[in-house]
């Protein structure tokens, strides 16, 4: 069954790994070294990421280092997108109506 992408993200420990790997590719045990959990552990939570797309393996040699995947992310933000302008008008409206209150109480 594939993961859904804000189950994935709902949970602190793979946004962490999300992170890391952003900044550069990590093998699991390096990502394990970083989270006072075991190497399985961290291994179950790339297992969802992979599954949603957010990283992507790739092999080297006896290793596998698994990089984030900019382009899934980036569809994630497109759908944010719609909401984020509404939030933008909703958040500007208030501020226009605070600032008039404050205005009408001096």
């Amino acid at each position: 069954m594939k993961q859904d992408i804000f189950q994935a993200i709902s949970d602190p420990t793979r946004r962490a790994i999300l992170t890391l790997i952003a900044i550069q590719a990590l093998t699991p045990n390096a990502m394990a070294e970083k989270f006072d959990m075991t190497r399985q552990a961290v291994s179950k939570h790339i297992k969802v990421l992979q599954e949603c797309e957010l990283i992507k393996p790739e092999q080297s040699g006896r290793e596998i280092y698994y990089h984030f995947n900019a382009k899934k992310m980036q569809e994630f933000d497109n759908w944010l997108a719609q909401f984020r302008q509404n939030w933008e008008i909703q958040f500007n409206q208030l501020d226009d109506l605070l600032s008039t209150i404050k205005e009408q109480k001096k």
